[in-house]
């Protein structure tokens, strides 16, 4: 995960191997987040003394992580050196699973995708045996990609819609998969041992989380407090506060799609009445627009092709599909405010689906903010729409795969053991 304050400092009287680790991670994060520096900036940005920075460099430069190259300068004088992230050594992998879709992707250390598959699935119909055996498979051909590559994978983050127990692991509760108790992680961990020895380690969480990883950004102050909705067949989400995502005492925080927000409403998929993902999720969205038999409802279609066409519609003021948009784009307002007049979050992030159709959205959402928000101009709160879209939870799986790197780089000699 990504950390706001850069310059957090660790304690010398902590284990000094793992003062050591700490440090390294740091100057990891500096690099990732704001680029080549010159080990002088890295040591005054991470507040370390510049031998220790130095020396701490040469490490990360021995384990493959960053190289030192002479910058270009013109001019009198020497030369300095920069130090830059080589982060096509290391890779995370992030996977999802939705209602309608399944999808993974490999992401390096410097934020480079490596490899990235998406197949549509009914996974209403599906046994949650029969999702995850889908799911593995795509899982292994990432893992093959990785390898040929020449990346080491650092680990697996799966992301499920619906509650995720951090401490078991198990999802405990997925209302529009129907999913109930279901050990996800060893599942498809089982799956994998059978064509990847070792196999990565393997984790799951909740995807709206892992969206908010990927919209976290130590270099925007409004965003340290932020709430993420992201769009899906229903409506996901997360809270951020001081630049971390907050999950909650056993993990279950941000799951806004279930504030009850029209109690003459209809029935949600988690069995209650009114769900603010009712009037907004994309079921909702493409029952608006469309008729039952309208092409875009055809489940073979990819999530992207139905986007598309819902944006081709739109640009084409298409009456139906503007009004649907303006509707749904109200409601999403409506329990924005909530949140806003609760949390005064510096950003309301829309993502998933949300942030592709987002042109057509944030109008009615931010008249809403205006006019429900009790604070003057909404709070200072404003309306962004996420440059990853419906790809933002598998990202975030995968920079959540890679925090043990970040965290403690020394562990890469331990991965390069055999999980490449």
């Amino acid at each position: 995960m990504r950390d706001a304050d850069i310059t957090v400092r660790v304690s010398a009287t902590a284990d000094p191997a793992a003062v050591r680790a700490a440090r390294m991670g740091l100057l990891l994060r500096s690099l990732r987040d704001r680029g080549p520096r010159s080990r002088g900036r890295l040591a005054v940005e991470t507040g370390l003394t510049r031998t220790v920075a130095t020396g701490l460099v040469d490490e990360l430069a021995e384990l493959g992580l960053v190289s030192c190259e002479d910058a270009d300068r013109r001019g009198a004088g020497r030369p300095g050196v920069q130090v830059r992230l080589v982060g096509s050594s290391v890779c995370g992998v992030g996977a999802e699973i939705n209602v309608d879709h399944l999808a993974v992707v490999a992401v390096d250390l410097a934020g480079s995708v490596i490899a990235e598959f998406r197949r549509g699935i009914d996974g209403r119909s599906l046994p949650p045996e029969g999702v995850l055996a889908e799911l593995a498979g795509l899982v292994d051909d990432a893992l093959a990609e990785a390898r040929t590559a020449g990346a080491t994978v650092a680990g697996i983050t799966v992301g499920v819609a619906g509650l995720v127990d951090t401490a078991t692991q198990r999802v405990t509760l997925a209302p529009n998969l129907g999913w109930r108790d279901i050990d996800a992680a060893e599942d498809v961990r089982r799956r994998l041992a059978t064509t990847a020895t070792p196999v990565p380690p393997v984790r799951v969480a909740n995807e709206a989380t892992l969206a908010a990883t990927a919209e976290l950004d130590p270099t925007d102050a409004d965003r340290a407090d932020m709430v993420v909705l992201y769009g899906e067949v229903g409506l996901g989400g997360a809270i951020v506060s001081g630049g971390r995502v907050a999950p909650g005492r056993h993990g279950w925080a941000g799951e806004i799609g279930h504030l009850p927000v029209d109690p003459r409403g209809r029935l949600c998929g988690c069995g209650r009445t009114g769900c603010w993902e009712t009037v907004v999720g994309l079921r909702a969205l493409l029952e608006a627009a469309t008729d039952p038999d309208d092409p875009v409802r055809d489940p073979v279609l990819t999530l992207e092709e139905r986007l598309a066409t819902l944006v081709e519609r739109a640009r084409l003021a298409d009456g139906r599909t503007l009004a649907a948009l303006d509707e749904v784009g109200t409601w999403l307002g409506t329990g924005a405010a909530i949140l806003v007049n609760t949390l005064n979050p510096g950003t309301v992030v829309l993502s998933g689906y949300f942030a592709v159709l987002g042109e057509w959205l944030r109008p009615a959402v931010e008249a809403r903010l205006a006019a429900d928000v009790l604070a003057p101009r909404a709070g200072g709160t404003r309306v962004a729409i996420s440059a990853f879209g419906p790809t933002a939870a598998v990202r975030g799986g995968a920079l959540v795969s890679l925090e043990p790197v970040l965290s403690d780089p020394t562990a890469l000699a331990e991965l390069h053991g055999g999980t490449r």
